[in-house]
């Protein structure tokens, strides 16, 4: 490996004043509290336990809960904002309750979730859509709070009926800057903006490949998250169903933080995915000239 790309950001701020501490590539643990995700999808539709769930996974080491109340695999149906707080509300209050410094993110495209959300004591929000309701933005930066920008083309339903893009690591990148763009003329401030290059949302395999090879195109932006976690890719890739996809979204995600820069990977994979990204940190940082 040559070494990891150059960081822009070491701390993603969050609501509050608080910060996640990025120096070092971090988990971002997965709770879809959902009955159609494709994963965990009805796994924790009770909100106990999600909670339980989620103070595991931190636990186990993640920095971050992401918490989600809208399926956005592909071909998934949109969910009424009203249905999605029923479902996110409950476990992050819970889930502060249990602990009131754990970092929380919600999952969310919808402002009106997400100002509920982060009242409700969640800390960062999610937007795999990129800012697709113009409120968002606002939202978030009333809140103090931090912000993952994700890039979707499409909605999820369709998005991944023959996914065309001329020049697909241009085209993500000019979308997320002019979404990072709207966030930060509505107030968001710069470090607390993060950007996701939205695996599997309206791309083909080999539009997802590009994207994981080549994420120093998204460092300008801020730090990179990436969520490859038991995705399809894998299936097409390699011919492994949903149950024997472990090894190789470690094995992207640890290849993405060390060779990529991603400073956070998220994943339903919390111990096994930080257990292979810290070992394999701590020899590669132990390269000669590392961070000279």
């Amino acid at each position: 490996m040559s070494g990891p790309a150059p960081l822009l950001a070491e701390r993603l701020r969050l609501r509050g004043g608080r910060s996640l501490d990025l120096a070092v590539p971090a988990v971002m643990g997965v709770i879809n509290a959902t009955p159609d995700s494709f994963s965990d999808g009805g796994r924790f539709s009770a909100p106990d336990d999600a909670v339980r769930a989620a103070l595991a996974q931190l636990e186990e080491g993640a920095a971050i809960i992401d918490v989600g109340g809208e399926s956005t695999r592909p071909g998934a149906a949109p969910v009424p904002a009203e249905e999605e707080l029923r479902r996110v509300l409950p476990v992050i209050e819970g889930l502060r309750a249990q602990d009131p410094e754990a970092p929380i993110s919600v999952d969310t495209s919808k402002a009106l979730v997400a100002k509920a959300a982060l009242a409700a004591g969640a800390d960062l929000v999610n937007d795999v859509t990129g800012l697709r309701d113009p409120r968002m933005a606002e939202v978030v930066a009333a809140a103090g709070a931090g912000l993952i920008l994700g890039h979707l083309r499409g909605e999820p339903r369709t998005m991944q009926r023959n996914p065309r893009y001329d020049d697909v690591l241009a085209e993500v990148a000019a979308e997320l800057a002019a979404a990072r763009r709207r966030a930060l003329a509505a107030g968001v401030p710069a470090e607390a903006i993060a950007v996701d290059p939205g695996i599997g949302f309206g791309k083909s395999l080999e539009h997802n490949l590009l994207l994981l090879g080549n994420l120093h195109r998204l460092h300008p932006l801020g730090p990179v998250v990436v969520g490859v976690s038991r995705k399809s890719l894998f299936g097409a890739l390699l011919g492994r169903g949903l149950d024997e996809r472990l090894a190789a979204g470690i094995g992207v995600a640890v290849a993405c933080a060390l060779e990529g820069g991603a400073r956070l990977v998220r994943t339903h994979d919390v111990r096994a995915t930080g257990d292979a990204l810290r070992a394999a940190w701590e020899v590669h940082r132990r390269r000669e000239g590392f961070g000279a």
